[in-house]
């Protein structure tokens, strides 16, 4: 990161131990002002813990956590330029959605005239002006994120703290505030900080995506350096779907060993007299199994040399009744050279780029 840009959030050396157990182990990331960061990992990865001790609401058994340079590692949560939005909503439900969103401006004792109008304001950042006099009973549950989002917003804090606000949602209306989320947050220009166990949601939506495992950061990256280049076997397995050859199967289709990468989405199916072009790879096998998934097939493949690759082709004029009889039969997958990978396992202490 360069020395002109200014971290909103800094973790040095943060780890957390619940008695024998140690949820967060090491960790140190910077969080650019101004940029949507994700916090994404499977559950019991170290990363909701992290989001709460950046909040407060934890201390850290070791380690520093800053907040514009300033260190608040043992400050209180109101005490801290954060705010924080959860999966539960946790609106009043006696009270107005105006209400609601004017609450905590109401608890630091501002003017109501003052507390009105910025509440009105937030409650146009998250589109909802005009629901004002509602209760939240008679809003939707993406309506009613984001009055829970305007709630955190009209506090004007330099980091909002979201732990996995769209995991109650249907997956179209998940979908829906993905998209509005992003925008939101380019508008206000606050920087985000979001948990997410779902893949496609960090991909989404983030500038940034710190990838957990085991009370530890894998790889920090843009979505795209994530996805295209796993730092570690962990990353591509857990990032979309990966094809990783190793070593032996490694040596054998592509003529080097080690742990290399191929997603699902380079590879074609050719004949199996087919022969690879310039700059390409091929392996030959057997098509095991075919899911037909609306917009696209996958077909999974047991390779000659051992393993069992994934490939994925787009529905572009074929149905599921089209891809049925391709199982069991024999195919060359080919992919360009460009998109192999090489995936390396770090040491424990090795830093993160």
């Amino acid at each position: 990161m360069a020395d002109s840009e200014v971290v909103a959030v800094r973790l040095r050396a943060v780890r957390k131990e619940f008695g024998d157990v140690v949820a967060v182990d090491g960790v140190d990331l910077d969080v650019r002002d101004g940029e949507f960061m994700t916090l994404l990992g499977p559950s019991g990865s170290g990363k909701t813990t992290v989001l709460r001790m950046i909040a407060g609401f934890e201390l850290p058994t070791a380690g520093t956590v800053e907040l514009a340079g300033v260190d608040v590692t043992r400050r209180a949560p109101f005490e801290r330029d954060v705010n924080t939005v959860f999966q539960d909503y946790a609106l009043f439900p006696h009270m107005s959605v105006l209400d609601n969103i004017a609450y905590g401006l109401r608890v630091k004792k501002v003017g109501r005239k003052e507390r009105t109008a910025r509440a009105l304001e937030a409650l146009e950042s998250v589109r909802l002006g005009g629901y004002g006099a509602r209760k939240p009973a008679q809003l939707s549950g993406g309506q009613r994120q984001r009055v829970a989002l305007a709630r955190a917003l009209v506090n004007r804090p330099r980091v909002l703290l979201l732990d996995e606000p769209l995991g109650a949602l249907d997956l179209k209306l998940r979908e829906q505030m993905q998209v509005e989320l992003k925008a939101i947050q380019r508008q206000v220009g606050i920087t985000f900080l979001f948990v997410t166990h779902d893949q496609e949601e960090a991909l989404t939506m983030s500038d940034r995506i710190a990838v957990f495992s085991g009370g530890r950061i894998e790889q920090v990256g843009s979505p795209a350096e994530v996805y295209e280049k796993p730092a570690t076997p962990f990353v591509a397995g857990f990032v979309g779907t990966s094809n990783l050859l190793v070593d032996r199967v490694a040596e054998q289709v592509l003529g080097r060993t080690g742990t290399w990468s191929v997603r699902p989405e380079k590879i074609r199916i050719a004949a199996p007299d087919a022969v690879p072009g310039p700059g390409e790879d091929g392996a030959p096998g057997t098509v095991r199994e075919v899911v037909y998934v609306g917009s696209a097939t996958r077909f999974l493949v047991d390779l000659d040399a051992g393993a069992t690759l994934v490939a994925l082709r787009q529905n572009q004029q074929t149905s599921s009744m089209d891809v049925q009889d391709v199982r069991g039969a024999r195919v060359l997958l080919v992919w360009a050279k460009e998109h192999e990978f090489e995936v390396r396992t770090p040491a424990a202490d090795t830093p993160l780029p």
